[in-house]
């Protein structure tokens, strides 16, 4: 059966040869994650930012992985008829956008990867996050407060409990706009990457200083997949590189798309 589209917010450029970028976010995310990255670039670039399956406002599925969110992607861009993009995807939306570019690379003009590596991850760090949003879901909290008085009984990160609350949603029997039970279900696969080929796109990684999800011993994978790959480290910032460090994202993205105009 076809999926419905993704749910997006598109904001055109005055001028229609303008360049789009694609901003795509991570696991328990949404589209507003990326925003602040996206806000500056909105006077020279058309903006689409999307909701990932089982994310958001877009459509819940009992199926996730890879090659299933690039061929959304590749329904939407031909539905808004969009091609040549350049595609800015974290961590979970980082494998998104690797996955594309590889399947699809004709629709894309480079990409960039905020802190993830084509690699399998083996570290299970969401497990207490799980158990957090179970228990809100069978505690049937009715408010965000309630929530988090919850969660904090699996979570002591203030910052994840912050993030991840931003999805809360009383009127969702889950109690959160994504899928907790489908993202538990296939959390193995969006650790895995199984993505194959070569993509000669240009190719900017940002890896947070403090963050382990880009390692120097995946640099030869990383290049074996993305020949034109660079890599710029951000000191100071973990894995949600954008958030801590903003300005420093935006600095690097910048001179990535004037060097591949």
């Amino acid at each position: 059966m076809t999926q419905p589209l993704l749910n997006f917010e598109y904001l055109p450029h005055e001028n229609p040869a303008a360049q789009t970028l694609v901003f795509i976010h991570g696991l328990f995310g949404d589209m507003n994650n990326l925003g602040i990255i996206a806000k500056a670039f909105q006077q020279d670039y058309a903006l689409l930012r999307v909701d990932l399956r089982n994310h958001g406002h877009s459509f819940h599925t009992n199926e996730m992985n890879y090659p299933l969110m690039a061929e959304d992607l590749l329904r939407l861009l031909q539905h808004l008829q969009l091609n040549k993009v350049i595609l800015i995807g974290h961590s979970m939306g980082g494998k998104t956008a690797m996955q594309f570019a590889l399947n699809y690379p004709d629709y894309v003009k480079s990409l960039v990867v905020l802190d993830i590596a084509p690699v399998t991850y083996t570290h299970n760090e969401h497990g207490p996050v799980f158990q957090a949003l179970f228990a809100v879901a069978e505690a049937q909290s009715a408010t965000r407060q309630q929530a988090k008085i919850v969660m904090e009984q699996f979570v002591n990160n203030e910052a994840i409990l912050q993030f991840v609350l931003k999805s809360f949603d009383a009127k969702q029997p889950q109690r959160f706009r994504f899928n907790t039970q489908a993202l538990y279900q296939h959390y193995q696969q969006l650790m895995d990457w199984t993505g194959t080929g070569v993509c000669t796109l240009p190719t900017l990684f940002i890896r947070g200083g403090n963050s382990h999800y880009v390692l120097p011993e995946y640099s030869d994978k990383i290049l074996q997949l993305f020949p034109k790959a660079n890599a710029f480290t951000i000191n100071g910032a973990a894995h949600w590189v954008h958030a801590d460090k903003p300005h420093y994202v935006i600095r690097a993205i910048q001179r990535h798309l004037q060097q591949n105009s």
